[in-house]
């Protein structure tokens, strides 16, 4: 099993809330929608056309996944939406019940630390292909900690936004990674994808 970890981020490394107004507002984030103004099509629509194009499933946190099957399912007839809806996906969350899994074909990983539900996941042969992890920036910080995350594709924002939801783990820890890839938008985006540097040169 491999896990990629796509992002829209800022220069000063927020991932808070880039869709939309009120898509998190938690601990005072009032820029919501900030990704907006940096779109095109064709680079930065491209770059998370092709995260989804090479996942075999999804891996969400709770407030993301949330936020997700509130979103796309009204969308469907839509290429991308009918992906997003169709394709297999996994919510960590200690506190959604089975029950409120209404969006389609979502499993729920339960039983503690995130990274210990995604290593029994892992254990369990159920799934061996690539998760893709759009968002879920708590989740994000502990597969990095846990050494979990095999590939970094963040969609650098040219905008300082002075604090918010950041994924990258403040443990101490150095994790070395490698360029493999990189592009520019002509609105100043750009694309990079990392790779754990023991793993650069693969394919």
């Amino acid at each position: 099993m491999r896990i990629t970890v796509s992002e829209f981020i800022s220069l000063d490394g927020v991932v808070q809330a880039p869709g939309g107004p009120g898509e998190d507002e938690s601990g005072g984030f009032a820029h919501g929608g900030w990704s907006g103004p940096f779109f095109d099509p064709e680079v930065v629509g491209g770059a998370f056309d092709a995260a989804l194009a090479s996942a075999d499933a999804l891996l969400f946190g709770r407030r993301t996944w949330q936020t997700m099957a509130g979103a796309w399912p009204e969308r469907a007839g839509d290429p991308f939406a009918d992906r997003m809806n169709a394709i297999r996906k996994y919510v960590v969350s200690e506190t959604l019940g089975d029950e409120g899994l209404s969006w389609e074909n979502t499993v729920r990983l339960g039983g503690g630390k995130a990274a210990d539900a995604v290593r029994g996941l892992a254990e369990s042969g159920e799934e061996d292909g690539n998760l893709l992890v759009m968002g879920s920036p708590t989740l994000v910080r502990e597969l990095l900690s846990a050494d979990l995350v095999d590939e970094l594709r963040l969609i650098l924002m040219p905008v300082l936004l002075g604090g918010g939801k950041s994924i990258f783990p403040e443990d101490g820890g150095q994790r070395r990674l490698e360029l493999v890839f990189s592009t520019t938008s002509p609105t100043g985006t750009q694309v990079c994808v990392y790779r754990r540097a023991q793993e650069a040169g693969r394919g």
